[in-house]
């Protein structure tokens, strides 16, 4: 394509392709393009990467060539590759055996255009010529001409499916199908949507005809690997498990916890083996192993024990949303995780995660769609979703004032994290001795809020499945002089930001619903009144309980025993938000309370605050790792 004369930007794109070609071992990818460098940023893109899995071939670099003012540059006479053996992700625990050649191109200028094209097979030993994959382009690509290109062999015609911007363009033969762009407009998906929503100038393509068959396809695989030969030591430690626990769920947490604690995380993709596992003795004598190696010998475990057991495909990367809607891919899957029939109840259970989490009714993870693997092959399942019956976290914040307003206050912050942030903070601090929390607190945390801090305690609750982190001080309460001898303070945590309108552009679709990403946050404060003041010389804002944009938000006071004590508890109830909904909210937001949580003392004051509707309980008056605590008007002590 021509390049225009007022080009802006840092390149334009002459010609770009991306092209896929299906034959009886694998996939070909072919990427080829021609770019003008227009701006001194986009003289990066000299520094030319290869990645590939030499167990497929090496890959075929078909030109690399510099045209200047008429003049054509052979890059390759003067330059060549340097092939990197070093694993470029140990950081990451991951061993995948795959090879990286760089070349830099030397003198490359502003104005110069780079042209590259080349050539990488892939063939999973796994999959053979059966396989799966994205064709797509960006939503914001740069000026120029692109094309794209699906093709095969007259035998290997996949199925395709295609985003209605991409079948727009579709040009299709009997053995490929081609998209051609000039200047591609671009895209921003709608605003807010769910994420299957996101998806835009995408080509699917497959040879699996349906979800089925990918469970069918692993299935054995992972049968295989967890079978023990006579005489296996895992055979001995499912006799030792069985013989110190009587109950299953006592045996299968038993065994769990040997795969989490005692077999550490490494992910293997080694001669084919990112989406073959390893067999459980194999990994049970090296003692490490990834997802797919800890699910085979936590399989191999259980059914030793007669524990009934499967694995199943998830994605940890929260992408599975519209999961249904695509094409079977087992590149859609990111892990396996196991779940197992316990008294009658399915439990999952998880090898890769710390031994703090035993088996569980509900994955640690919100997937939204799984993938069993059986001999007889499990269709695509979908797991339910409700509001949380738990907070994610909690924070607790106790202002002991009672020695008065100009004095120093106890202080006393608790933060309960469950989940994913939860057992996060449980391997950063877990490995800590006491003394270095305190000492790493000190140095970090002692500013506007700590003026002292005298201790710092963490644990995590397994029965909760919650990380506690509790910080004990003093500091100055920033009381706020209003005249007259009246006080006033802001409890931290007790406001709402209002909600923002949900809106799209015009030219999107109004009628897709809105998405919220599911959380559960409660926030508790407690102040021990200055012994010098009296009930009815405090107020404070008032209580909030209201439900917008499919979250509830809830706010509630309550003065006895000379403590103000504050409940905000913010959930989302709804996931997606229906399009009239949201359109019926964002007329109440101009009614929306967001004043923040302000307690105030008056001397002159006589009445005290009217009695609160429920009690609001102290931040030292019940367990708040529990699981039913008062965070909304619907949940009880």
């Amino acid at each position: 394509m021509p390049v225009p004369t007022d080009a802006t930007g840092a390149v334009f794109i002459r010609q770009q392709d991306s092209e896929v070609h299906l034959d009886g071992k694998g996939q070909l990818l072919y990427s080829g393009y021609r770019v003008r460098i227009l701006h001194p940023s986009a003289l990066q893109i000299g520094n030319i990467s290869l990645a590939w899995n030499p167990a497929a071939g090496a890959p075929t670099v078909h030109v690399i060539r510099i045209h200047r003012e008429g003049q054509v540059i052979d890059v390759l006479q003067a330059a060549s590759f340097e092939i990197l053996r070093r694993e470029d992700q140990l950081e990451a625990a991951r061993l995948d055996g795959n090879l990286t050649a760089v070349l830099r191109v030397p003198d490359l200028r502003v104005g110069d255009e780079l042209e590259f094209g080349a050539t990488i097979r892939t063939t999973d030993p796994t999959l053979g010529k059966d396989d799966a994959g994205l064709l797509l382009l960006g939503g914001e690509p740069a000026s120029g001409r692109y094309h794209l290109r699906l093709s095969w062999e007259a035998r290997d015609r996949p199925a395709i499916k295609m985003t209605p911007d991409m079948a727009a363009v579709a040009q299709e033969g009997a053995n490929a199908v081609d998209y051609r762009f000039d200047n591609p407009a671009a895209l921003a998906p709608p605003k807010d949507a769910p994420p299957r929503y996101m998806w835009q100038r995408v080509v699917e393509y497959s040879s699996f005809a349906d979800w089925q068959g990918i469970s069918r396809r692993f299935a054995p695989l992972f049968a295989r690997a967890s079978d023990l030969k006579a005489g296996s030591p895992l055979k001995a430690e499912a006799a030792r498990i069985m013989a110190a626990k009587a109950q299953p769920l006592e045996r299968a947490a038993a065994a769990l916890k040997l795969v989490q604690q005692d077999v550490r995380y490494i992910y293997v993709g080694l001669n084919g083996g990112n989406l073959s596992p390893a067999t459980a003795e194999e990994t049970w004598q090296r003692r490490y192993g990834d997802c797919k190696a800890k699910t085979v010998l936590l399989l191999a475990l259980l059914h030793e024990m007669g524990i009934e057991a499967q694995a199943v495909l998830v994605n940890n990367g929260g992408n599975d949303d519209g999961l249904d809607e695509r094409l079977p891919s087992p590149r859609m899957f990111d892990h396996v995780l196991v779940r197992a029939t316990l008294e009658g109840k399915a439990y999952w259970l998880d090898g890769t995660l710390p031994a703090v989490v035993p088996p569980a009714p509900e994955p640690v993870m919100p997937y939204e769609w799984v993938l069993a693997l059986s001999a007889q092959g499990s269709p695509l399942e979908r797991l339910a979703w409700k509001p949380a019956d738990r907070p994610d976290q909690l924070s607790l914040f106790e202002i002991d004032a009672r020695e008065g307003f100009d004095k120093p206050a106890r202080i006393t912050n608790t933060t309960i994290k469950r989940g994913i942030n939860g057992l996060q903070q449980e391997v950063q601090l877990s490995a800590a001795t006491p003394a270095q929390l305190l000492s790493a607190f000190r140095q970090n945390a002692i500013g506007d809020t700590w003026q002292t801090i005298e201790d710092v305690k963490w644990r995590y609750d397994q029965k909760a499945q919650a990380s506690v982190l509790t910080i004990i001080g003093t500091g100055m309460v920033d009381w706020d002089d209003q005249g007259g001898g009246s006080k006033g303070l802001a409890l931290p945590g007790g406001g709402f930001n209002p909600p923002e309108k949900r809106l799209r552009a015009a030219e999107q679709d109004q009628d897709l619903p809105f998405y919220n990403k599911p959380e559960f946050d409660c926030r508790i404060t407690t102040v021990r009144l200055p012994a010098t003041t009296k009930p009815g010389q405090w107020s404070h804002k008032d209580d909030i309980d209201t439900r917008m944009f499919g979250r509830n938000y809830y706010r509630a006071f309550d003065l006895r025993d000379g403590a103000l004590r504050m409940v905000r508890g913010s959930r989302i109830e709804q996931k997606e938000v229906p399009a009239a909904t949201a359109r019926h909210d964002n007329d109440r937001i101009a009614r929306f309370d967001n004043s923040m949580a302000w307690i105030t003392y008056d001397p002159a004051g006589t009445t005290p605050p009217p009695r609160a509707p429920r009690p609001v309980p102290a931040t030292y008056e019940i367990d708040w790792s529990a699981d039913h605590v008062p965070c909304l008007a619907s949940m009880g002590q």
